[in-house]
Order: structure tokens, then sequence, then C-alpha cells
């Protein structure tokens, strides 16, 4: 990869790669990162399934007005074929896909939607055990103040409340069928 951008230059005039004939009813655009940190928008037919015929067009930067610019050298009546576009949530993309496939459903690529289910989880599950030490906490000083010793509820698995909520951030993603004993 590192003889990349030249083998581009000798192969392009401008450091863009255009294949209009490998266009299909459903691409994907993403952007990537070389050897040397130069930054690509790479928008690939997705039924060549990786296999020749996969690069639609190579275009250096990602500034949707560079990309969209290059992509607009692909005639309309071949950006028209597509129907499906995948991409990430960066505004950019969703921008470029727009202006350049604009008859194309736009389709946010499931590992980013799964992030994002993830983080928005994780967000919770951290809330609710902050709640769940702060009531804790509030049983102990009441316990105190009765001159009780303060015995926590033990779930059937042997933790706490707040020892599952510390511990349960791995679990929250695994099929039963992988949970231990």
């Amino acid at each position: 990869m590192s003889e990349f951008s030249e083998w581009v230059k000798e192969h392009s005039d401008d450091n863009n790669l255009i294949f209009p004939e490998n266009i299909s009813k459903s691409i994907g655009i993403d952007e990537t990162s070389l050897s040397n940190g130069e930054l690509y928008t790479i928008v690939t037919n997705k039924l060549a399934d990786g296999k020749q015929g996969s690069l639609i067009a190579l275009v250096e930067g990602v500034k949707s007005e560079g990309v969209i610019k290059v992509l607009k050298e692909i005639p309309k009546n071949q950006r028209d074929k597509v129907e499906e576009i995948t991409l990430d949530m960066a505004n950019n993309m969703n921008l470029i896909a727009s202006k350049c496939f604009g008859k194309a459903d736009i389709v946010i690529d499931r590992f980013h939607v799964q992030q994002l289910a993830s983080e928005a989880v994780q967000e919770q599950r951290i809330k609710i055990r902050w709640e769940t030490l702060e009531a804790e906490n509030e049983k102990i000083k009441e316990s105190r103040e009765k001159e009780e010793k303060y015995v926590p509820e033990i779930l059937p698995n042997g933790d706490t409340l707040p020892q599952l909520l510390a511990r349960s951030r791995y679990a929250l993603f695994k099929p039963i069928s992988k949970w231990t004993k």
C-alpha cells in the first residue's frame, strides 16, 4: 500500500480514479486513510463483493464539495441507476450521496447503527448504576442513624445490584446462549 499514491498518480491526472462501468444498483461510500495519512473517499459496488469491478471511484479527500465535483463526472444516467447507497452517519457522506445519487435510498451501515445503540445502552447502564449507588448510600446512612447494620440485597447470582451493573457492560451484548453459569 505504500506505493499506492504513486500508482494513482501514474494512472490518473488528478489523484482520482473513476470507473463508471462498475456502478450497480447497490453501492457504498466511505472514507479511508492510507499509509501516510492521506484521506480518500471510496465508492464501491457492493454487488461485486470485493472482487473485480468493486471500485467505482477513489477520490482524494473527504470534503463534500470536492468529492461531489469528481463524482458528477460520472454521467447522470449512470448515477441514476443506483437504488441504494450505504454509508456511515457522517454528514459529508450523506450530502455526497444525496447530491450525486439523488434517486438512491440512503442506508446507514449496520456497524454504525450497532455502535450508536451500544453507546446508548452503556449510557443508560452507567446512569442507572449511579442512581443505584446513591440509593444504596442513602440506605446505609439511614441504617447508621438507626444504629443498624446495613445488609444489601443479594441477587440470585451473588451480586448486589451495584455490582451487577458494574460488571454487566459486556453481558448486555452477549447472546443468552453464550452466558456462563
